[in-house]
């Protein structure tokens, strides 16, 4: 077995959990046409959510409320092995988003969102390192939460892998030109970035998405990928590009498809040891560098890649951000 395979396995018999660090919500979807609904979500939670069904311990830090809809969101996450971390529960409302739908599925969101980490969650995040660590969308662009994360991320990158999906919501952030420095601040920490087509154009307008994606390859990440939402996917790294197939699906709706896409692909990963935390991370880290120094990416990726189209493609077969379990990815 390869040293970062076996790396891998040692951490994984360590039972350390994946962690992921972002905002846990309630997302409120209404129409076009039909009664409004509501439904657990948040980018990071989806994740965290994702790689529980998947089988993976994970631990997720965030901010609830003590209220209903944050009741609910607990129960949701906990039923599917999903920890949240101490402090993640605050004495307040917890945050939705509405998601409005058009006759095609797509979402478009407004938001009533608070981010924060309290001190006891700050804590705990540096408390033990995890298998790996994800992170993005608002809890790294809302203030004052998003300077913790990144500090976070600074302090942990010695201990753990880091995977980042910008995954932009415009109507919470500042004008483009304002969000880039943060952004590609934390393209260059991790280790993968997923992004969609739609954050790229609206980071860099008139800019090719592709030109930004293979930029990030070449500035930080061993890989970026780059969503087409129905056109698949293109992976990028330092030496290359390829496309990624969709796998076709009746589409219900698109919520919660990217962070299945980011959840399948960090569970593969994980799985082949080019992801990893504690003694082992500088060998996973290597590993996956390696595995993207030549032309064509190997078998191994490849499967991760399409592994990450499958389950995005399930989600879209049902409504919210309803990922999949292992056993429906056979």
């Amino acid at each position: 077995m390869p040293a970062a395979q076996t790396d891998r396995v040692e951490t994984a018999a360590r039972g350390l959990p994946a962690l992921v660090v972002g905002e846990a919500l309630v997302d409120i979807i209404a129409g076009p046409h039909g009664p409004r609904r509501s439904h657990p979500g948040g980018s990071p939670a989806n994740v965290a959510l994702g790689l529980g069904r998947l089988g993976h311990p994970v631990r997720l830090a965030t901010r609830l409320g003590d209220d209903t809809h944050g009741l609910h969101v607990r129960k949701h996450l906990e039923d599917d092995g999903v920890e949240l971390s101490p402090g993640s529960v605050v004495a307040a409302s917890t945050s939705t988003a509405t998601a409005v739908l058009d006759t095609a599925g797509a979402a478009n969101y407004t938001f009533d969102i608070t981010w924060a980490l309290s001190s006891a969650v700050e804590k705990a995040l540096l408390d033990g390192p995890p298998a790996h660590v994800h992170t993005g969308s608002i809890a790294t662009a809302l203030s004052p939460g998003a300077d913790h994360v990144l500090s976070t991320l600074h302090a942990l990158r010695s201990s753990a892998t880091i995977s980042y999906d910008p995954n932009l919501r415009p109507a919470l952030l500042r004008s483009p030109e304002q969000e880039r420095e943060r952004v590609e601040q934390l393209v260059a920490l991790s280790d993968v970035v997923k992004a969609s087509e739609e954050d790229l154009a609206w980071l860099h307008p008139g800019e090719n998405p592709d030109t930004t994606a293979a930029r990030w390859a070449r500035n930080g990440p061993a890989l970026v990928v780059l969503t087409r939402g129905a056109g698949g996917a293109q992976a990028w790294w330092r030496h290359g590009h390829q496309d990624v197939a969709p796998v076709p699906v009746q589409v219900v709706d698109t919520v919660g498809a990217g962070d299945a896409f980011m959840a399948g692909l960090v569970s593969q990963l994980l799985h082949a040891g080019l992801l990893g935390g504690g003694p082992g991370v500088e060998a996973a880290r290597a590993a996956l560098r390696a595995a993207t120094e030549t032309d064509r990416l190997p078998s191994v990726l490849d499967e991760a890649l399409a592994r990450a189209a499958l389950t995005a493609s399930l989600t879209c077969a049902r409504e919210g951000a309803d990922p999949p379990a292992a056993a429906e990815l056979v």
